[in-house]
């Protein structure tokens, strides 16, 4: 009787925090969705079927693992199962913060039984990774088409044998922009030839033109390419009978009469009972970039997405839905979010803000995370040993629990909010004694800070946590106990990164470098409605 109460007890457990990660879901459970399909930062989002699966990337940027690899059976539900890339070139590069640059809009296909991504770094050029299994292993990088400036890669395999790949260009470090083109690349796709032609001059109409996936149906070559800036454009498409072109255009999906902003970059998937969908996503500020699925058909061979409620000839993206038809029902998925660190390694919500170094912490089988308290930097705008993960929902709690072990003056650990704006809950030891204080900060153009008194505590063990309301607006509280939470200093607005959304999660900090580093003991993170 004692085994089966336990066992019911474990399973209360595990059912409760399962329910309590999925502080969105877009599934409403009787057949039919409502948008945004996931209410965080996967920007620039592409898709691919291979069979019954599907499989999403998108832009990683500075964060690492890169390169994010999503699933679903039913293009609604999706879970995290793997990060492509888990160490970014150029290391000496990237073993420290580069806010901003990194993993720009990937691409992801399936050819001859193989996973490629196509990805730019718009500092070094355009590299290639595949993979036999989405999960892995992946390839190293392999860097095919060098240069500055050249991002937004996507391939196409012709019914001839023959590849090719369309790109677009980044004003900033090519000094050119509001353009695509078309190169050939070797069967393989491990060489980009030197014979790009221009399809498009965006400046006649389409100005910002970029983040191109590149198609073939009825003859046709299609590029579907954003218009009109991030927060505010328009979902353009080309197409022609000849890859090079020339290329007619159509406008198929704008804001219009609805408050979805800025609806493009994406993907065209097919089912495997025939429907067409399209995911694209919707710039939210400090939520990042966040995806939506509309519903998709062809009419005269062009792509008529979302529905025209202001009769205009152009689609508008729709909230409610019914979801796709691919033939089964599926449960309930959501990416994952709380983590208990009850398992040897770390959950995949969590990425550093560069190369992991292996002095950072460890994940343990002794049921917590190990953060040490390095010297990693003067600000913590650049420090690389942040432990982050992308804002879940519009709305959520974020809690955890920590036992501080300092060894060493001034070492600090906590709970952050980071973008270009920040606020933390600093739990840090001055002269052998924790106090506890709420940091705010900006490095919006100067670096300043603000501090809180500090607040005496007696105990090693702290319970931190941020509720998130709608609008950014972090309110932070701290408990002895885990329950009764008192509140830290002030209300805070939280505001993206560098082209990336806000953050939440932890960090361990120390100044002096000596031959140890104090510790902390993360027991669990968990996000709640």
């Amino acid at each position: 009787m004692k085994t089966i109460k336990i066992i019911l007890f474990l399973l209360s457990v595990f059912c409760l925090q399962k329910n309590n990660a999925q502080v969105w879901t877009s599934d409403n459970g009787d057949g039919t969705y409502t948008n945004p399909i996931l209410h965080a930062d996967y920007s620039d989002p592409d898709v691919v079927r291979v069979g019954d699966d599907y499989y999403m990337t998108a832009s990683s940027f500075n964060c690492i693992p890169g390169l994010p690899i999503l699933h679903s059976k039913d293009l609604v539900n999706w879970k995290i199962i793997a990060h492509a890339l888990l160490k970014q070139p150029p290391f000496e590069t990237y073993n420290s913060v580069q806010h901003g640059n990194g993993v720009w809009a990937p691409s992801i296909t399936y050819h001859k039984n193989e996973f490629y991504i196509y990805y730019p770094d718009p500092d070094f050029g355009i590299y290639m990774i595949k993979a036999k299994k989405a999960e892995g292993p992946w390839s190293e990088p392999l860097l095919v088409k060098a240069g500055k400036g050249l991002i937004d890669p996507s391939p196409l395999w012709d019914t001839d044998g023959k590849a090719y790949l369309t790109h677009a260009f980044a004003g900033s470090r090519a000094q050119i922009k509001s353009l695509l083109v078309v190169c050939s690349m070797n069967p393989e796709g491990t060489v980009i030839n030197d014979d790009a032609v221009m399809v498009i001059d965006g400046h006649k109409g389409e100005e910002t033109i970029e983040g191109p996936k590149f198609y073939k149906r009825n003859g046709y070559y299609y590029i579907f390419a954003p218009a009109g800036g991030v927060p505010t454009g328009w979902q353009t498409i080309l197409r022609s009978k000849n890859v090079f072109g020339p290329y007619e255009k159509k406008k198929v999906l704008e804001q219009g009469s609805t408050n979805i902003n800025g609806p493009h970059q994406g993907a065209w998937v097919t089912t495997q009972t025939g429907e067409d969908w399209f995911f694209h996503f919707q710039d939210k500020g400090a939520y990042g970039r966040i995806v939506h699925l509309q519903p998709m058909k062809w009419v005269n061979d062009w792509p008529v997405m979302g529905e025209d409620f202001d009769k205009n000839g152009i689609g508008e993206p729709v909230t409610t839905y019914n979801k796709p038809n691919v033939g089964k029902k599926y449960p309930i998925e959501t990416p994952a979010e709380s983590d208990e660190f009850n398992e040897p390694k770390l959950g995949l919500q969590w990425q550093w803000q560069a190369n992991r170094q292996i002095n950072w912490g460890f994940p343990t089988s002794l049921g917590y995370l190990n953060l040490f308290c390095n010297t990693t930097s003067q600000n913590i705008f650049n420090a690389p040993n942040l432990l982050l993960q992308k804002f879940p929902a519009e709305e959520f709690t974020a809690t955890t629990k920590l036992t501080f072990h300092p060894r060493l003056n001034r070492e600090s650990t906590g709970l952050i909010v980071m973008g270009l704006d920040y606020s933390l809950l600093s739990f840090k030891n001055n002269d052998g004694k924790l106090y506890l204080s709420q940091k705010t900060g900006t490095f919006d153009k100067t670096i300043s800070e603000t501090e809180t008194e500090p607040i005496t505590i007696e105990n090693n063990i702290i319970y931190l946590r941020v509720q998130i309301n709608k609008g950014g607006i972090c309110s932070f509280f701290y408990s002895l106990d885990d329950k009764n939470y008192q509140k830290v200093g002030k209300d805070f607005k939280a505001k993206e990164g560098r082209w990336i959304g806000a953050k939440v999660g932890l960090f361990a900090l120390g100044e002096e470098v000596k031959n140890d580093s104090g510790n902390v003991e993360v027991d669990w993170f968990r996000i709640t409605k």
